[in-house]
C-alpha cells in the first residue's frame, strides 16, 4: 500500500487499484497465471508487464514448453477476446486483416474482418510464415490500425499480439526482419522447467487441460485502469540516466538501440514497477527487464540478444 512518501497522483492511481475487490489486483492475475505455468514467475510478470505498457510480447522457444499456453492463458485471465492465427508458409495477409468480398445482391464489396480485429492476437510460429504475411502486422501493431482498399479502420485500444516463434535454425523458419522486430516491446524465451518444476508437471498432467475451466479474474476495465496507472509511476533523473547510459553504450560499435527503444524500456519499466506495488522506478527494475527488451533488438533472436545486452548490463555502472 503506498505511504506518505509517494507522489500524489500515484498515491491516487495506485489506491483506486487497491480499493477495487482482491479478484482485480493485478496480483491475482500473476498468482492465477503462475497456477498454469509453473516454474515461471519472472516471465509471467514480464508478460503482464509487456501489457501493462501497450506493448506487444515475442516469445521464442522450442515447441513443447508452453508458449501457446501461456498466451492462451493471459488472454483468459484478463476476460479479453482472443484469437488465434496458425502461421503457415501459405498464409496470405488478408488471412490476417481481413479481405473485401463482392456483395452480388448489393452491387457492391464488402469488408469481411480478419483476425486481427480482436482485443489479443496469438500469432502461432509467426516466423514461419514468409514476409508477406509477416509484414501484414506491421501497422496494426504500430499504430493500432489497419488500412485495407483506401480505408482505415481503428483496432481497440487493447489490442496486444503475443507472438511465437521457433528458433531460427529449424527447417521452415523465416528470420523476422529489424522492423517487425521493434514491434514487440518484450522478447523472452520459456526454457525448460527445473526438476523440481518438471516432476510436478508430470505427475498433475499437461497444466493445457485446466485452461477450459480457467475463469477470469479481471476485465477489460482493470486493464484499462492499470495501464493508465503506469503513466503516473515517477521516473527519477539517475534512472534516465542510467537508461541512456545503457542506449549509448549499444551504439558504441554501429547500430544500436533507437530512441523509439529507449521510451519502450521507460514505459515498460514504469509498468513492472505498478506490479511490484511501487510508486517509482529503481535502477534494479531496469536492470532486470533490458535483457527483455534489448535482446531481440540487438541480435534478431531472444536468446542469443540477451546475452549481448547483459554485456552491456556489466559495462554499465547502476547508480
Amino acid at each position: 500500500m503506498p505511504n506518505a512518501t509517494l507522489r500524489p497522483a500515484a498515491v491516487t492511481a495506485l489506491a483506486e487499484v487497491a480499493a477495487r475487490a482482491e479478484p482485480t489486483d493485478p496480483a491475482r492475475v500473476v498468482a492465477c497465471l503462475e497456477r498454469i505455468l509453473l516454474g515461471k514467475r519472472q516471465q509471467v510478470r514480464l508478460a503482464l508487464a509487456c501489457l501493462l505498457a501497450r506493448g506487444h510480447l515475442l516469445i521464442e522457444d522450442v515447441p513443447g514448453v508452453g508458449k501457446t499456453t501461456l498466451a492462451q492463458a493471459l488472454a483468459t485471465t484478463l476476460g479479453l477476446p482472443w484469437t488465434r492465427v496458425q502461421f503457415t508458409s501459405d498464409l496470405l495477409p488478408g488471412d490476417i486483416v481481413g479481405v473485401s468480398v463482392f456483395d452480388a445482391a448489393s452491387g457492391g464489396f464488402e469488408f469481411r474482418e480478419g483476425p486481427v480485429f480482436t482485443s489479443v492476437l496469438l500469432a502461432d510460429e509467426i516466423n514461419r510464415a514468409p514476409p508477406k504475411a509477416q509484414s501484414a502486422l506491421l501497422e496494426a501493431m504500430e499504430e493500432r490500425q489497419v488500412s485495407l482498399d483506401g480505408t482505415t479502420r481503428a483496432l481497440g485500444e487493447d489490442f496486444f499480439v503475443i507472438a511465437t516463434q521457433n528458433p531460427a535454425d529449424q527447417l521452415g523458419a523465416y528470420p523476422l526482419p529489424e522492423s517487425q522486430l521493434d514491434r514487440f516491446l518484450v522478447g523472452i524465451e520459456l526454457g525448460y522447467p527445473d526438476p523440481e518444476t518438471e516432476r510436478e508437471l508430470l505427475e498433475r498432467g499437461d497444466r493445457r487441460a485446466e485452461l477450459a475451466t480457467l475463469e477470469p479474474v479481471a476485465g477489460p476495465a482493470d486493464l484499462a485502469r492499470w495501464t493508465a496507472a503506469t503513466e503516473t509511476v515517477h521516473v527519477a533523473a539517475p534512472v534516465l540516466d542510467y537508461v541512456l547510459a545503457l542506449l549509448l553504450d549499444t551504439r558504441a560499435n554501429g547500430t544500436g538501440l533507437s530512441p523509439r527503444a529507449g521510451l519502450a524500456l521507460v514505459r515498460l519499466a514504469r509498468a513492472f514497477a505498478l506490479l511490484e506495488g511501487r510508486d517509482h522506478v529503481l535502477p534494479e527494475d531496469v536492470r532486470e527487464l533490458f535483457p527483455a527488451l534489448a535482446g531481440h533488438r540487438l541480435s534478431g533472436r531472444v536468446g542469443a540478444g540477451r546475452g549481448m545486452a547483459r554485456e552491456v548490463l556489466e559495462r554499465v555502472p547502476m547508480p
